[in-house]
């Protein structure tokens, strides 16, 4: 029996849309702390910075978690270490993997120079015979800190990208197909990722809402999320336009169903129009109180998961 969740032409389900989310997290968390550590307002000492503190766990833990889903989920967990270490370009799932180990070596790097005597007392505490050869090597890397953290920079918007590259790759469904999707994960990845940001500072420390990282982070929700609504304006224009079974898809996602609902309920009202209805009637001080933030925070995720879940089952409900 069909049901939302359950088609014939259903061929990844659930999980992958979860593992794109949490991709898309550490992907525009990062991004936004290199751009926050390069804009100098976190001073000479960004390890007391509390939203690189929140990312140096954001970034690694979600896209880490990310993985033993998928590997999990694809139900050879012991053999999936083959994939780690035989790459093939033809495979847009060996490619991803290959960008996943480049993104988090430099992740490590950038985090290991950051937050140096943190990892050097956990070094001392747990194998303290490595610690002079720690603390030689780390001040090594970073002399490289700067050409780091661009590549840090360059990666983590080339894993927001993959995000949509890998349902893209799926030549057979004509909604997934589209030239537009990996800058549409992008953006939503780069939305979620500030407003993961926000809610695990604001959540586990004790920083000021009115703080100079807090209103960096803020500057870049606006023209992030209309990006992303102008992305999705061009992402169904173009199926619309494109005809065919294009346009069928286009029918089948937007004009009735369970999953035009999620779309027009979850990621248009959620995770876009109520986020900017309530700043823009929102007083100053109300726009800087936590919990209001925190609400923001939690509308905009909800609206890209919405968005991953969408995307992927509404996509592949059209076959072409």
């Amino acid at each position: 029996m069909n049901s939302p969740f359950h088609f014939p032409s259903l061929v990844w389900d659930g999980p992958i849309a979860i593992y794109l989310f949490l991709l898309g997290i550490s992907a525009g968390a990062t991004m936004l702390a290199v751009l926050l550590k390069r804009s100098g307002i976190v001073g000479e000492r960004p390890e007391e910075s509390n939203v690189l503190c929140c990312n140096a766990w954001l970034a690694p833990i979600s896209i880490i978690a990310g993985l033993l889903l998928l590997i999990f989920h694809l139900t050879k967990p012991w053999t999936f270490w083959y994939l780690m270490f035989n790459y093939h370009h033809t495979s847009i799932m060996s490619m991803g993997v290959m960008l996943f180990q480049v993104y988090m070596l430099f992740l490590i790097l950038w985090l290991a120079v950051i937050f140096k005597y943190q990892v050097l007392n956990l070094i001392k505490r747990f194998i303290p015979k490595l610690t002079d050869f720690a603390d030689k090597t780390i001040d090594m890397i970073a002399k490289f800190t700067g050409p780091i953290e661009i590549i840090t920079l360059l990666l983590s918007i080339a894993l927001g990208a993959y995000t949509g590259f890998l349902l893209s790759a799926l030549v057979s469904y004509p909604m997934l197909n589209n030239p537009v999707l990996p800058a549409l994960f992008l953006a939503s990845g780069t939305s979620s990722g500030i407003a993961a940001l926000i809610l695990c500072t604001l959540l586990f420390t004790k920083e000021s809402t009115h703080s100079a990282s807090i209103a960096f982070l803020h500057k870049f929700e606006l023209p992030v999320v209309l990006i992303e609504a102008f992305l999705l304006f061009a992402f169904f224009v173009g199926l619309y336009l494109g005809g065919g079974q294009k346009t069928v898809a286009f029918e089948t996602a937007l004009l009735g169903g369970f999953w035009a609902n999620v779309f027009w309920i979850g990621v248009v009202g959620i995770g876009i129009v109520l986020p900017l209805l309530l700043n823009a009637v929102a007083t100053d001080n109300l726009k800087h109180h936590k919990g209001f933030m925190i609400l923001v925070a939690v509308l905009g995720l909800i609206g890209v998961l919405c968005l991953r879940y969408f995307v992927l089952y509404a996509g592949q409900m059209t076959l072409a």
